[in-house]
């Protein structure tokens, strides 16, 4: 039976024990709540910079300004990761259909990333998407993000496509499998 209220969080809302490079750091993941709204934009942006995929604040990012109505009251979900108190990892599902939604706004504070904060995130995300009832999950990521691309393959992702999303060249990809 599917929950279209959104997930009971019972299994997101806890921390997952990551091995470090030096020592056993906790990421605690839990649903967006409206005071991790700059936190979350600071994330986003300092991301991207990283990576070169930064377009500057613009109709295309006005989802992280109304996270709420865009991702949680729209048969969605938004999670953050929290490392000492900080948000340092995020991502959301969006609803495109009754059977599919679409993996969004997937972000690892640049410095942290390759400890598997992505991984824990993605999984915490595939179980809300089961919880949810959806089937199918999509998602896209510009082809400079290797290591977002090596994540989805490594997690049954398959590309279906390629095209351009504003002057960045994108990959697309597709999961039947949700849980």
């Amino acid at each position: 039976m599917e929950n279209r209220d959104g997930p009971t969080l019972e299994g997101i809302s806890q921390e997952w024990s990551i091995q470090g490079t030096l020592t056993t750091e906790c990421l605690h993941i839990r649903r967006y709540e409206l005071g991790d709204r700059r936190a979350v934009r600071r994330l986003h942006d300092d991301a991207l910079n990283e990576v070169g995929a930064h377009l500057g604040r613009g109709l295309w990012d006005e989802d992280l300004d109304e996270i709420e109505g865009f991702y949680l009251k729209s048969g969605g979900e938004f999670l953050v990761g929290v490392l000492d108190g900080e948000v340092v990892a995020m991502g959301a599902l969006r609803r495109i259909s009754r059977e599919t939604a679409e993996i969004k706004r997937m972000r690892v504070k640049p410095g942290l990333q390759g400890r598997g904060y992505g991984q824990t995130l993605l999984d915490a995300l595939h179980r809300c998407a089961a919880e949810l009832g959806y089937s199918t999950l999509r998602l896209d990521t510009t082809v400079q993000q290797r290591a977002a691309r090596r994540l989805y393959i490594k997690n049954g992702y398959r590309e279906v496509r390629r095209g351009n999303i504003g002057p960045f060249e994108c990959v697309f990809y597709e999961r039947d499998a949700v849980a």
